[in-house]
């Protein structure tokens, strides 16, 4: 399979279709970035991606990125967008530039723990549950109201956002109202920290024109550049790992 020309193709139609949005809700294009996602695809397609001008991907599992990500373009920057664990911090600080899946205030004080270790700060994103659903991971807009003095409180941890997996529709009108709740529960958040938020990561390949209009800076694009793979579900604790894309 000619990987880069498939690519290629599937991203001119994503980028004219970012246009399209932003133009719709009066906004530019560069205000929106494309995260690649990249799991379960092998070094090689992400090579294919980075020469159709690709920068940003965004990897689910510690363990998978740990031997991806030294066989790729060292210029890359790479996202974490899937649930992290305690015990794979440490990796994690190691391996990405930006962890988008903070989800507790425990998890981002090991990520405090662990940066200070490496001598680094940390950009993240706090991911929200905005439907309150079972199977996913994610803040409650309150609870994170509730705990975002002391997250803010982390000298490690750079809060630039949030980040959300809103629930699946076969209409992407009908998930308008979680992205628009993930808005506005920003500027909440802005209030309470006198600061700026400045990213939204929400919009996946079935949504993510949606997501542009309601603000998203990040969408995270997998199927739509790479074509359909099968689903990963994996148990974890009381939850369930889930696919942002």
């Amino acid at each position: 399979m000619d990987w880069e020309a498939r690519i290629r193709a599937n991203l001119a139609t994503v980028q004219a279709r970012i246009v399209a949005a932003c133009a719709r809700s009066g906004r530019k294009p560069t205000e929106v970035t494309v995260v690649a996602v990249s799991k379960t695809h092998p070094p090689a397609v992400v090579r294919a991606a980075a020469a159709c001008g690709l920068r940003v991907f965004g990897e689910n599992r510690v363990q998978e990125a740990r031997a991806k990500i030294p066989e790729c373009p060292g210029a890359l920057r790479w996202h974490l967008i899937g649930h992290l664990q305690t015990n794979k911090v440490r990796d994690a600080v190691a391996l990405f530039e930006m962890i988008q899946s903070v989800d507790s205030l425990r998890l981002a004080e090991e990520i405090q723990r662990r940066a200070e270790q490496a001598g680094r700060r940390v950009p993240v994103l706090l991911e929200v549950n905005v439907a309150g659903e079972a199977s996913k991971f994610g803040y409650a807009p309150e609870r994170l109201l509730a705990e975002l003095p002391d997250l803010n409180a982390l000298p490690r941890l750079e809060i630039q956002g949030l980040m959300t997996v809103p629930p699946w529709a076969a209409d992407p009108e009908r998930v308008r109202p979680w992205f628009r709740q993930l808005r506005d529960l920003r500027t909440a958040c802005e209030d309470r920290l006198g600061a700026p938020l400045p990213h939204l990561s929400m919009g996946m390949s079935g949504d993510f024109e949606i997501a542009i209009e309601e603000g998203a800076t990040m969408v995270r694009l997998g199927t739509i550049l790479f074509g359909p793979r099968a689903p990963v579900t994996r148990s974890i604790g009381s939850g369930t790992e889930h696919s942002p894309d």
